[in-house]
């Protein structure tokens, strides 16, 4: 088990600024995000342009190249829906420091991602679900089969699978929380990585609640062998949750200072 990674997902098209920045190639507001998040312990940073069917290619490439010349080659992850502006990403991405990730497969429409990871030797999100959410365990893991043979059948490493239960919201959907859980210990049982959009536990809740959900759910996840999130690392409560629980999960040496670290 290796230290938990975060992936920062506030370089998003959803976030007008964001959108404003990516429209007008403005470099600003976009290194301004991704340098707080880096700051605040992110490994990998998420560039979301949304589907992006015209330039997609060429804001990719743009959005890669700005992001890791000024952040010594962050790691990103690549999320969008339109393929050929993944390709196009990778197309210029620096390993140095880590695989790109392909943000996202499922088991349905979007399975042919799979395919994509593996013909670029990248790291896939593979998400567990077909044409809708799964309905219970034994659904989520008819689709995570689907998806680690496909990826078998390309000739990927299943470490390069990484497997998302996709977290639903508690205020609608509170009692199926245990059944995620339940579900990432079975992933990690089987010796497999996972990540996952872990705020969307929290959608609807106030504001002020959402930072102690997200954190509370964070660590019953990482004790049930959740490997990675993607997550807003400016969330200092969150961040501190995350480091605590990597210490007591000895998967970081302890010292007084580690919160700084």
């Amino acid at each position: 088990m290796g230290k938990f990674i975060v992936i920062g997902e506030r370089i998003s098209v959803t976030a007008p600024a964001i959108k404003r920045a990516f429209d007008e190639k403005d470099p600003e507001p976009i290194l301004a995000r991704a340098r707080q998040q880096v700051a605040a312990g992110a490994d990998y940073l998420d560039v979301n342009i949304g589907p992006c069917e015209g330039d997609g290619e060429e804001r990719m490439m743009w959005a890669v190249k700005l992001l890791q010349e000024d952040l010594n080659n962050i790691p990103l992850a690549l999320d969008t829906s339109n393929m050929k502006a993944i390709e196009a990403g990778i197309s210029v991405y620096n390993r140095e420091r880590g695989k790109p990730i392909v943000n996202s497969a499922d088991a349905a429409g979007r399975i042919e991602y799979v395919d994509l990871a593996a013909a670029n030797d990248a790291i896939v999100i593979a998400l567990c679900n077909g044409e809708g959410i799964a309905a219970d365990n034994d659904e989520r893991m008819g689709y995570l089969q689907t998806l680690l043979e496909r990826g078998m059948e390309h000739g990927m490493e299943a470490e390069d699978l990484w497997f998302d239960p996709l977290f639903l919201v508690t205020k609608g959907m509170q009692d199926k929380q245990m059944d995620i859980l339940e579900f990432i210990k079975m992933i990690s049982d089987m010796g497999l990585n996972s990540t996952g959009g872990l705020s969307n536990n929290s959608n609807g809740m106030p504001k002020h609640i959402r930072p102690i959900m997200d954190s509370c759910m964070v660590a019953m996840a990482m004790a049930n062998g959740f490997t990675s999130a993607i997550v807003n690392p400016n969330d200092l409560r969150l961040m501190e949750t995350i480091k605590s629980c990597d210490i007591i999960r000895n998967n970081c040496l302890y010292a007084d200072s580690y919160l700084e670290l």
